[in-house]
This record gives C-alpha cells, structure tokens and sequence, in this order.
C-alpha cells in the first residue's frame, strides 16, 4: 500500500513545489494524476469530502490537506510522526 498519495495535475505549479519538497524531505510518494485519472479523481474527492483543488495529500488513507497542512506538520515535526507511524 501507498503510505503517502498526492493527487495532482500536469499544469500546477504547487503540485510540483510539493512533490519536491516530499523529495527532498526524502518521503516516498505515488502520485495520482486527476487530470488523467477519473478513478483517481473520484477517490480524491471522497477522501477529502470533496475537495476541488490540488494538491491534496492523504497518509494511509486519511487526508492530511494541501501544501499549507503539509509544510505546517513538517514544521510542527509531526509530520515525520505520520510517516513513519508502523513502519516496521
């Protein structure tokens, strides 16, 4: 299972700004393309209780938010908490 999902599209600029920052912070990630993906899109939109905008990131199947939820638990340092939560 994938731990980490970010829905995203070709054309944010966010988008990419996140998934560089997960790099960097060295957090494995898939990324789900809902501007291709229309199975993609709708699981987004029901696991964010229909979120319209990207992008959204979701840890072991629970929404975490968008760029702003996610760098504010990187600088609470939780979010290394919910990464790694049963990792073992």
């Amino acid at each position: 299972m994938d731990r980490v999902k970010i829905y995203s599209t070709g054309r944010c600029p966010i988008c990419e700004k996140t998934k560089q920052l997960l790099t960097k912070w060295r957090i494995a990630y898939r990324e789900v393309r809902v501007d291709q993906d229309r199975v993609g899109l709708i699981e987004m939109v029901r696991l964010t209780n229909g979120a319209r905008t990207v992008p959204q990131i979701v840890i072991d199947g629970k929404w975490i938010g968008s760029f702003t939820e996610l760098t504010e638990l990187h600088m609470d340092k939780k979010l290394d908490e919910l990464v790694n939560a049963d990792a073992d």
